[in-house]
């Protein structure tokens, strides 16, 4: 009994003879065939390691981030895709006075989300890295009005805002608003910021928390980054104007020269 395997051939008969017209057009065909494979694999890789690379630049050097609402006009319009520098908060610098800022309101603004499902937050988060869909529910942009030690009193008599004992003059408000509908008079704890939108009457900010856990404050590990660039739309590109609001102030304690 022979009980060597026997090995099947390759029946040839479906291909065209080797050297014929019709065996040259077979093999451009199959490499043609076999071109586009390759292709389409190199762009999908690409396109993958083109993905991964922005989603880490976003993670630790600069994320786009799509405006939502009008809490933040004129400064930030509905719409506009703005840029987050992630490294200006990194090296032992801390948020100051008159800085945009993105930040997480988890447990200040927003409550604790238990239930939230971590698949689509990771998929969701992933596209708003990319400024390609609306930030999460707890993701909030807004200025800086006070840090820690800070008084912030509003309002004064003639309806504006101090800090520290000093009238500041907020020519980045909105235009018809005024410091604030509700009056409050707070010291900020250390390691936490007072938050308030620019268009004051259609912001939901600090004033608005005053009596949540934390007394709507933001501590300073929440900040994201701060705004410094507008990347879209084209007309409204370039850097974020900085604002002298708040150049007189001083933390509680020193001389005001």
């Amino acid at each position: 009994m022979d009980t060597q395997a026997e090995h099947p051939e390759r029946d040839h008969s479906s291909e065209p003879p080797a050297g014929s017209e019709e065996g040259s057009r077979f093999s451009r065909v199959r490499g043609a065939v076999a071109s586009v494979r390759s292709w389409r694999r190199r762009i999908l890789l690409t396109g993958m390691a083109g993905t991964a690379g922005l989603l880490l630049f976003s993670a630790f050097v600069v994320q786009p981030f799509l405006i939502p609402s009008g809490s933040m006009e004129p400064t930030l319009r509905v719409g506009d895709r703005v840029l987050v520098n992630k490294l200006a908060y990194r090296f032992g610098a801390e948020p100051q006075r008159g800085d945009v800022v993105v930040f997480d309101g988890t447990g200040s603004f927003v409550r604790e989300d238990l239930d939230a499902n971590p698949v689509t937050a990771l998929a969701r988060g992933a596209a708003a890295s990319l400024g390609l869909a609306e930030p999460a529910d707890t993701d909030f942009v807004k200025r800086v009005v006070g840090v820690g030690g800070d008084r912030v009193v509003c309002c004064d008599a003639r309806g504006g805002l101090r800090v520290n004992g000093v009238p500041v003059d907020e020519t980045y408000l909105h235009p018809g608003d005024t410091a604030s509908e509700a009056p409050f008079d707070i010291v900020v704890p250390q390691g936490t910021l007072w938050m308030l939108g620019d268009h004051r009457s259609r912001s939901s900010d600090s004033r608005d928390h005053l009596g949540s856990p934390g007394g709507g404050m933001v501590p300073v590990e929440r900040v994201t980054g701060r705004v410094d660039w507008l990347g879209w739309p084209p007309a409204r590109i370039g850097g974020l104007a900085e604002t002298g609001a708040f150049d007189g102030v001083r933390a509680p304690g020193r001389a005001h020269g």
